[in-house]
């Protein structure tokens, strides 16, 4: 049976994460909050949002870059399957983080957003924000390979 654009939904999302990301992925506390299909006006892309917990921090309650790439590079992997219509095999080529500013002391959210999928590459970009202000707190350009 052919996969719909919207087959992949926020309930598919919410099963992905659960059953296919390692532990350590699962220890973030990621929640998908909106899963975009290709026809919605800001095109095919995720939202995510990451608990603020003190494990993620370094000092000063500021959440380490470590745990905002790897957000990051979760959400597009949502992104790229709101794209295809279903969860695809993945691997990152390429991921450039620029921190704008601390996140610190609240959970953030990724907003994945695809710029161009073709057959064997998807490149997309992630804007991650404070949940506190919903001001930026870096901005991610990223690669896949598509198996």
């Amino acid at each position: 049976m052919p996969v719909t654009e919207d087959a992949f939904d926020l309930a598919t999302a919410s099963k992905l994460l659960r059953d296919v990301f390692a532990p350590w992925v699962q220890d973030l506390q990621l929640r998908v909050e909106r899963i975009d299909s290709p026809s919605d006006s800001r095109g095919a892309g995720a939202v995510l949002r990451m608990a603020f917990s003190d494990r993620l921090c370094r000092e000063g309650g500021v959440i380490c870059g470590q745990a905002l790439m790897a957000l990051a590079d979760t959400a597009m992997v949502f992104a790229v399957s709101a794209a295809s219509g279903c969860y695809r095999p993945m691997t990152t080529v390429d991921q450039t983080t620029h921190f704008l500013k601390p996140a610190a002391n609240a959970d953030v959210l990724a907003e994945a957003r695809i710029v161009r999928i073709g057959k064997t590459m998807a490149f997309g970009q992630v804007i991650l924000s404070s949940a506190a202000d919903n001001k930026p707190v870096a901005m991610v350009s990223s690669a896949y390979a598509l198996m």
